[in-house]
């Protein structure tokens, strides 16, 4: 057997895998990656910035619809499919280009194929023929160290008929070259969210089923109230809770869906089913058993706060490690692990976690929200604005929203903050950095900030902060 050694072998290209891949070889550590099938993970080739694209496209069709309302006149905004796949595909294409030199630039070696533990520290890697998915060929490697970034795929709930009505996913769903007559969106997070917006903004009719009470279970009533509105509002149905009973048809032409709601049961029929219910972790048949790593029970990689497996010099990286599902985890994953790889100490331990969900407006979400203040007994106060008291969304034509703070009742920490409204995202990074800071909110309150602009909002929401009150009540609300 021709066996191949490496100082370290990452299995994956995901976003912590390659930021550690050239990292490492840049160090002129011998690093070789295996990946199955997307050069830099799943990210730029059918997840983020992917969808991202469409839904870029989904808001031009959105403005082109609404332009006699900016004094444009009116112009035709039939959606091209074929146009937008092919928009997202270039895009990717350039992503991959990028990906493929950076690899080149830090000797890091990239090998296409699918691997196997065939020992603690050997794998057996069958090669992909031409970059195709055909796997021909195989290689032996060992690596002193391995790393695992073998992320996660949608998961198919096991509902009669439903596999196989063959439901699209988001991959076969950023492929499509025609428009869904009539899209069901099977969940109620964040991918089921965002593209259920874009299509029906393409010109879908949509569908969100949701097993649980409300969309985003992890969100606050009034901030889900809000999205609703707005889904509501372009003509989204939405219908939670709505367990799913059986599917019959074929996903494409024509299915059909017997659902349990609140009021009973009823049937819907579409042309389209999109399910986005979860994620499982890529980790079943890779031979991690024989690797001596062991798994959590819904199957994800068991760690240690420094990302150490069960398994010496064995790590597990981003989502298959357990790790919240944003790339931005993933690579602060690899900050982690370089820096302990270098004599550091740090830990994911008490990591400030930012999200942002990408409909329109956005919905950015940074530290704790009211209901887990509530669940966990800690005492805030909570101020509140409407968008429409920020100039800049007066002169956009978009004043949906809100902004929300949660602050410790006898200090001036902010201990939350919640933005549904235009550049959530953005508005959210400031209060991060505030946060990270160990900044009063009296700084944002004031600061100098630029008007117009949407985090000029912040300087508003503060003023609104009332005197702090040892007393005060768990769930004060001001503004």
């Amino acid at each position: 057997m021709n066996i191949q050694n490496y100082k370290n072998v990452i299995i994956g290209s995901g976003e912590g895998g390659k930021y550690l891949a050239w990292h490492l070889a840049q160090s002129g550590q011998p690093t070789v990656v295996v990946e199955r099938r997307w050069v830099g993970g799943s990210c730029p080739n059918v997840n983020c910035l992917p969808s991202k694209n469409e839904i870029w496209s989904a808001k031009v069709a959105d403005l082109l619809h609404h332009a006699s309302r900016f004094g444009v006149a009116p112009a035709s905004a039939t959606s091209d499919m074929s146009a937008v796949r092919k928009r997202k595909r270039e895009m990717v294409e350039g992503l991959i280009a990028v990906h493929l030199d950076r690899y080149k630039a830090s000797g890091a070696e990239l090998v296409m194929g699918e691997a196997k533990f065939i020992g603690p520290k050997t794998l057996d890697v069958r090669l992909n023929h031409g970059g195709a998915r055909t796997l021909t060929g195989a290689r032996t490697l060992t690596g002193e160290r391995i790393f695992l970034n073998l992320g996660t795929h949608a998961s198919i709930p096991s509902v009669p008929g439903l596999a196989e009505s063959e439901p699209l996913t988001n991959i076969e769903l950023l492929e499509l070259d025609r428009l869904p007559e009539h899209l069901i969106v099977l969940g109620g997070g964040h991918v089921g969210l965002e593209f259920a917006q874009a299509y029906r903004r393409f010109g879908s009719r949509v569908t969100i089923l949701e097993q649980g009470p409300q969309l985003l279970a992890n969100q606050d009533p009034d901030v889900v109230a809000a999205l609703l509105q707005i889904f509501t509002t372009e003509g989204i149905d939405v219908i939670a809770p709505a367990k799913i009973l059986s599917v019959h048809g074929r996903s494409g032409t024509n299915v059909t869906l017997a659902v349990q709601t609140s009021s009973g049961e009823k049937t819907i029929t579409g042309s389209d089913i999109l399910v986005a219910t979860g994620r499982t972790p890529n980790t079943a048949g890779i031979g991690l058993e024989v690797a001596g790593v062991e798994l959590d029970q819904r199957g994800y990689v068991r760690v240690s706060d420094r990302l150490q497996t069960t398994a010496p010099n064995v790590w597990a990286i981003g989502e298959c490690a357990g790790s919240p599902q944003f790339t931005h985890i993933s690579l602060d994953d690899f900050r982690v692990i370089r820096d302990n790889l270098a004599g550091m100490n740090r830990t994911t331990r008490g990591r400030m976690i930012p999200s942002c969900l990408f409909t329109d407006p956005q919905l950015a979400h940074i530290g704790l929200t009211e209901t887990e203040a509530a669940r966990q007994g800690i005492a805030v106060r909570v101020v509140k604005l409407p968008m429409a008291a920020v100039l800049r969304t007066r002169t956009i034509d978009e004043t949906r929203g809100f902004m929300k703070a949660l602050i410790e009742p006898d200090g001036d920490r902010i201990l939350g903050f919640t933005m549904v409204g235009p550049e959530a995202g953005e508005v959210m990074a400031v209060v991060q950095m505030a946060m990270l800071a160990g900044l009063p909110y009296s700084a944002l309150r004031d600061a100098i900030l630029t008007h117009p602009t949407m985090a000029e909002g912040l300087n508003a929401l503060f003023s609104n902060v009332k005197p702090a009150n040892a007393g005060a009540a768990s769930s004060a609300r001001t503004g």
